[in-house]
């Protein structure tokens, strides 16, 4: 059987951070029943296209998707297991906001079933939780940080950096702080300011990419030394405390997205489709999704196994990279690679980008 995460995207916010660029609105009167029987519906929709499966992991993002009411993520969970077998193990992540902690939130998202919470803290000062237009407290998080500890033995928080005029001594109090809570993950975003967000409006800059660089080399040293380690270039984990369903995607494997924001990759009959809201497919060709694997797999330290590569969209790893942009990548220490593996270095990792875009010939 093939292996398959479910996505789940909630779409709203109790208000719109400055910097996000994802789908997302803020709307209070939404009628979550129908709503989520709308998923209910999509999930039936998606197993009618391809029974093969085993599910490994849901993931429930957004927007917020902690202010979906608890019985309605029982009722998704529940008919995930109704639909397709599922993982013994199986991970059920929620990303929450510490602004719609109401102090039993946790407790009653445990008893629905989520075993894995991810929680968008941002920042842990107060200047820059207000520069970035969280609307918790730095009190806030800590006690929805605590409230999360306790229930769960799977968590992790977002932080930001780059933020303009950010000082890395202020960057170190955060991560010395964000490494003693006890957590088993984090994730470090870098502020990039997308067209269209309210900071682009209004001409805000981040933090120059020489600082960015810096900033993101002290993170590195930090995180590592306080016992995380590294396994894609913005995620850090406890040895076995990896985010299984991003793994799926940097891996290649299939998943199904569900909600307006919720995108899929499936396998119907022979071929691979990109799905889409509402119901919608279109097909992958074999070069498409050895591009896509390329792009999604540089970014895990251990980089592509080229078996799996070629096993995921039948054309060989050697196939579709630039051989004279490679050896010219390994000669200046960007690119890894032996008889199993290639993988970006910590040398590469500073410049992702232009190593994808030259192995792609781009």
């Amino acid at each position: 059987m093939q292996r398959l995460g479910i996505y789940i995207h909630w779409p709203f916010c109790k208000s719109k951070c400055p910097y996000c660029d994802f789908f997302s609105r803020v709307k209070k009167d939404i009628n979550q029943e129908e709503l989520i029987s709308s998923y209910l519906s999509d999930l039936e929709y998606y197993r009618s296209l391809n029974d093969n499966y085993i599910v490994e992991s849901i993931f429930f993002g957004g927007g917020t998707p902690s202010l979906i009411e608890p019985q309605y993520i029982e009722k998704i969970i529940d008919k995930t297991a109704s639909l397709w077998k599922c993982k013994d193990n199986i991970e059920i992540s929620l990303e929450a906001n510490p602004n719609t902690d109401n102090g039993n939130l946790f407790a009653d998202l445990k008893q629905a079933g989520i075993n894995r919470l991810s929680l968008g803290v941002q920042a842990l000062n107060e200047k820059d939780l207000k520069f970035l237009g969280r609307t918790h407290s730095l009190n806030q998080a800590y006690k929805s940080i605590d409230s999360v500890l306790q229930n769960f033995d799977n968590h992790s928080i977002d932080l930001i950096y780059a933020r303009p005029n950010q000082k890395p001594q202020e960057w170190e109090k955060e991560l010395h702080n964000a490494c003693n809570l006890g957590l088993k993950h984090l994730s470090l975003y870098q502020l990039t300011i997308e067209e269209n967000t309210f900071f682009a409006r209004k001409g805000i800059k981040p933090a120059n990419d020489d600082i960015a660089e810096e900033l993101y080399k002290l993170s590195d040293k930090i995180i590592k030394t306080s016992g995380y380690s590294r396994y894609e270039v913005s995620n850090y984990a406890q040895n076995g405390f990896e985010c299984h369903h991003n793994l799926g995607y940097w891996e290649g494997f299939d998943y199904v997205g569900i909600g307006n924001g919720g995108i899929g990759r499936i396998h119907i009959a022979n071929d691979v489709y990109n799905t889409f809201y509402h119901r919608k497919q279109e097909i992958i060709t074999k070069t498409e999704r050895a591009e896509e694997l390329l792009i999604m797999g540089l970014r895990m330290t251990k980089g592509i196994n080229k078996n799996l590569f070629t096993e995921l969209c039948g054309i060989g790893l050697d196939k579709i990279i630039d051989k004279q942009s490679l050896n010219n990548l390994k000669k200046d220490e960007y690119i890894e690679e032996d008889d199993n593996n290639i993988r970006v270095t910590e040398k590469g990792n500073f410049v992702l980008n232009y190593i994808i875009n030259k192995l792609v010939g781009l």
